[in-house]
């Protein structure tokens, strides 16, 4: 998740998995897969250094550590 501002100064976490585009049409508009398109106050350069950013700590997660909160939990049976 990345957070970004939308143009009314709410705060909001979006899934960068689901982000297919973003452009400056003249406010940055990030358009979903699912075609939504969201206005935001964050210029381009730094929606696409937040994906980076975000993809790259999940390229560094250790693959053996499983999902968040998982070590040592099993459900009740």
């Amino acid at each position: 998740m990345i957070k970004v501002t939308r143009l009314n100064n709410s705060v909001l976490q979006i899934n960068a998995e689901t982000i297919q585009s973003v452009e400056a049409n003249p406010d940055t508009v990030i358009t979903f897969i699912n075609r939504d398109r969201l206005l935001v106050k964050e210029p381009v350069e730094e929606v696409a250094q937040r994906i980076v950013q975000y993809r790259r700590i999940l390229m560094h997660q250790s693959p053996s550590a499983g999902p968040p909160g998982a070590s040592g939990w099993l459900p009740a049976a």
